[in-house]
């Protein structure tokens, strides 16, 4: 078997990196062709496939016989890969081109087809295109397979082709002819506008401009002109319901914030005024609001005229009434290169206030599933996420694609394209596919109109735009909504829309043929001998299927004819989708364990039938092992981790290389203040040889304990973060277990994977707690009380004790300042009561660690650096080890924020060492100039 790269080495730190830094691009990235949850970052996912196809140097001996010749290749093509996976080179033909004929020489010059069986947003399918390969995608959800169409499958149909619309034939040389899908991507721009002008025309009068009353506080800070006349950008309506205090009895506002604008110069809010039982809002610039919110914990709210107290239950029941109403509080508008916030105009509650459209989905809510919040609050249909306002404009666009369709066709046949009367469905080329291509573009226009226009939007104070209805993978309850204006030229207009999927069809490959399928994963798709690369769902982390139907009752709407058999379906198919989701099984977790359970090893199975014995096959996962531990050792269900490992290697693949692949931004919602998983754990496997032998459970053992350390110790130096390493480090524990056939236990029955996985667990603790006997006698007790107590109390008595078997004692542990003993009691300082003063305590570890940890929030990486480059450079290096450690307890002690605090140094340590590197340089500097100028 010839060994790949992935399987040998990688440059993952450059990986990682590219990852992170992608997360960040949205012009042109093709996450902004339309919204999926978890979607893989393009660098990680062109780094995987391509080095799944390029042979690793000690593969071939009798090219590199040496060491050293085979260290040189592998850095070579360590080179050709740092520059595939760079943003900017996406569509660099040169780097392109060196990345592909590595491959061919790899391949004896034949590419293998491509699969992604598992293929979501398309991130993966899209990355294996563009490095040459045929690729086949399929995903149950319709919502999916129309993404990965719009990517892989329609661009490179009409690559090449001209422009067909009037302007463009006007504007273009067309004898220079036209790359990829600078045509097509041409085209979505200009019929895209075409629909929003001929919108405009129709309800352009339910978004009207805004004059600004020559009283507004606007005017008086010069933010706008008496009487101008402005575009709104946005309404900011806010729930209420009538306060249940009698004697009250307002309409009382349900909000988060009162504050619409804050920057370090002033702050921009809005206040409720209640006056003869009416409640009216005022907009002032300066100030403060006297009180953050009305909606004040995850308990209830507070009245804000009268201040009762007012439970989520009442504002529940009122909501099943249908008697939670709405006000509006403020309206923004374009200002001269700034935002304009006015206090509310009659009129403007009046035009919007028109009935419900006839024709729009009725599609129900699901009654129960993962991450939605609003169905306690009467909110049960679809069509109830959304203003009658933002139904009336969604309908409208939904009826002109099908206008816009019929215009591209006519146009295309008056531009001289052929038409072979074959729909897209059926691989039409012609004007016919032409105008239905141009279609799916537009219902994506339709969706991501719906992201931005529904009641679940909020507006972000900060960056001053709309925050879309998906700024997590859930449905919440969203109190102050915000209600876009599709026709201005700001946030969250259709314009922007059409820029993002134009910007996105021009870095789109556009070579290789490609095809999209509606497959469960768990039917055989018939091929064969193919190169898989596949991000399964995690267990219970997502609902993909009752998330995508908000987009889905509006793409179906333009798509049922183009696509009949992909939408003939009121709501997409849920039934055989790979999520544990006890809704679904009556409330039974077990059965929706066993579902996921059965359906993965089926899946696994699958793959094993297609997949290629020349290629390995990799498996991006990222669930975090330890969620549902609790549960496991109540019932004999299985973890998420526990059973995509069981179906893999039953289904007969042992696990050949693991590599943490960082994927997942700092930002994000989910991982704000949070220790979510920022890495995806890509799994490489290999079909398990037939002859694989039988181990003993002492054998498995053995040769655990001599591969992991290593292992452990190049992830650590990878600084995979704490909350990862856990997960990281069942994959070189899992290759040992995999290459058996079976291990058995002393008393001859088979080791489970479960048995394996605590076993992997203990040797982890073990590696993170084996330097203790190397660290000061203070740090070891401090160990102790934070397993114990974290930085809670503990009798002075029980303290002592400890502190003596370390030998050392209390009094020491005070006088180091890391610990304070007063009244009978002992606590360990918390994080905040260190700053970045040294002390004197620099030979003491846990001082060092926690102090760092705590200047890390407060001061940043450069302040951590001045403490490191002061430091004994042995203790340093362990500080590190020690938040390793103490991520652990912390995590699995449920102390989420201590942990927050330590995973973020180690994540930091990079760049406080590359800091400490430029300290340290000033410092020779200055040492060298000071010497000159004493010889002198």
């Amino acid at each position: 078997m010839v060994k790949k790269l992935i399987e040998v080495a990688l440059p993952l730190d450059d990986i990682n990196k590219e990852a992170c830094r992608e997360k960040n691009i949205r012009q042109g990235h093709p996450s902004t062709l339309h919204l999926w949850w978890a979607r893989r970052p393009l660098a990680a996912a062109r780094a995987v496939i391509w080095a799944s196809l390029v042979d690793a140097p000690s593969s071939h001996p009798e090219k590199f016989p040496t060491v050293e010749e085979q260290d040189a290749e592998r850095n070579r093509l360590f080179g050709i890969l740092r520059e595939l996976i760079q943003w900017k080179n996406s569509d660099n033909e040169r780097v392109l081109k060196a990345a592909q004929e590595e491959i061919l020489k790899s391949t004896n010059g034949i590419l293998p087809d491509f699969l992604d069986p598992f293929a979501g947003g398309g991130a993966i399918p899209l990355e294996a295109q563009r490095l040459g390969l045929k690729v086949h995608a399929s995903d149950l959800n319709p919502v999916a397979v129309m993404i990965n169409k719009a990517m892989i499958e329609i661009p490179p149909r009409f690559a090449g082709n001209h422009p067909i619309n009037p302007d463009a034939r006007k504007r273009f040389d067309y004898t220079k002819g036209f790359r990829g899908a600078e045509g097509l991507a041409e085209d979505v721009r200009y019929y895209g506008e075409w629909i929003k002008s001929e919108a405009e025309k129709t309800i352009g009068n339910l978004y009207p401009k805004v004059i600004v009353p020559s009283d507004s506080e606007a005017v008086l800070n010069k933010n706008a002109k008496a009487d101008e006349e402005l575009t709104v950008i946005a309404w900011l309506w806010a729930r209420t319901v009538k306060c249940p205090n009698p004697v009250c009895g307002c309409e009382m506002p349900l909000v988060r914030s009162f504050i619409l604008s804050k920057d370090e110069h002033s702050t921009i809010w809005y206040e409720p005024i209640f006056q003869k039982g009416e409640t009216k809002y005022k907009v002032h610039y300066g100030g403060q609001p006297s009180y953050g919110g009305t909606v004040c914990s995850d308990e209830g709210a507070r009245c804000a005229c009268c201040g009762s107290p007012v439970p989520f239950t009442y504002v529940r029941e009122e909501g099943k009434k249908n008697r939670i109403g709405r006000h509006l509080v403020a309206i923004i508008a374009e200002g001269d290169r700034k935002r304009v916030f006015l206090s509310p105009d009659v009129s403007h509650v009046t035009i919007a206030s028109i009935e419900k459209p006839d024709n729009i989905p009725t599609t129900r809510l699901p009654e129960k599933a993962l991450g939605f919040r609003v169905q306690s609050y009467g909110m049960e249909q679809h069509s109830d996420l959304f203003t009658n306002r933002q139904l009336v404009a969604l309908k409208t666009f939904v009826n002109l694609v099908g206008k816009v369709q019929r215009k591209v066709t006519q146009d295309a046949l008056s531009s001289g394209m052929p038409d072979d009367k074959v729909d897209l469905k059926d691989g039409g080329k012609g004007a016919t596919a032409y105008g239905q291509a141009v279609g799916v573009y537009m219902s994506f226009l339709i969706d991501k109109l719906a992201d931005y226009h529904s009641t679940l939007c909020s507006w972000n104070i900060n960056r001053q735009q709309i925050r879309s209805t998906f700024g997590r993978h859930a449905v919440p309850m969203v109190w102050d909504y915000i209600e876009g204006n599709p026709f201005s030229q700001s946030t969250g207009c259709f314009s922007n829309m059409i820029k993002w999927i134009e910007k996105a069809l021009l870095k789109f490959p556009a070579s290789v043929e490609g095809d999209s399928k509606h497959l469960p994963v768990q039917v055989d798709n018939e091929l064969r001998n193919v190169l898989i690369s596949t991000d399964p769902p995690y267990y219970d982390n997502i609902g993909y299927s009752d998330l995508s139907d908000f987009f889905y009752i509006w793409m179906r709407q333009v798509l049922k004819n183009t696509y009949p058999d992909i939408f003939n379906t009121l709501l997409v198919p849920k039934t055989n989708e790979l999520i544990v989701s006890p809704f679904r099984f009556d409330g039974s977790h077990q059965k929706a364990k066993d579902f996921f359970r059965d359906g993965m090893l089926e899946a696994c199975r699958n793959f094993y039938k297609y997949c290629s014995s020349d290629y390995p096959i990799t498996i991006y996962y990222a669930y975090k092992q330890n969620a549902d531990e609790e549960d496991d050792r109540q019932s004999n269900s299985s973890g998420g981790w526990e059973t995509m490992l069981s179906a893999i290697i039953q289904a007969g693949f042992s696990i050949t290389g693991t590599w943490p692949m960082r994927t997942e931004r700092k930002v994000r919602s989910v991982a704000i203040g949070k220790n979510a998983l920022a890495s995806s754990i890509v799994l490489v496997c290999r079909k398990r040889p037939d002859n694989a032998p039988v181990t003993t459970k002492r054998q498995f053992l053995n040769e655990l304990r001599k591969e992991f350390k290593p292992a452990l110790e190049k992830l650590q130096k990878s600084n995979i973060a704490p909350v990862d390493l856990a997960q990281s480090a069942i994959g070189p524990g899992m290759a040992v277990y995999s290459r058996y056939s079976d291990v058995l236990e002393s008393d001859g029955s088979s080791m489970s994977v479960r048995t394996a996985l605590t076993i992997i667990n203990q040797e982890l603790d073990h590696f993170l707690n084996k330097r203790e006997e190397n660290i000061d006698a203070e740090t070891r007790v401090c160990i102790e009380l934070f397993t114990m107590k974290g930085f809670g109390e503990i009798d002075f008595g029980s303290a002592d004790t400890l502190a003596r078997a370390k030998n050392t004692s209390v009094a020491a542990l005070s006088k180091l300042g890391v610990a304070v003993a007063e009244k009978g009691i002992v606590r360990l300082k918390e994080l905040s009561e260190f700053d970045a003063k040294t002390k004197g305590t620099e030979r003491c570890l846990w001082y060092l660690t926690q102090q760092l940890a705590r200047t890390l929030q407060t001061g940043g990486v450069e302040a951590c650096a001045q403490i490191v480059h002061k430091s004994d450079d042995m203790l340093v290096e362990r500080a590190k080890e020690l938040a390793y450690r103490l991520y652990t307890i912390a995590d699995q002690n449920g102390r989420a924020q201590d942990a927050f605090f330590y995973n973020a140094l180690v994540v930091a340590w990079p760049e406080i060492q590359s800091k400490v590197a430029e300290l340290e340089s000033l410092t020779i500097t200055q040492q060298s100039i000071d010497f000159d100028q004493h010889e002198d």
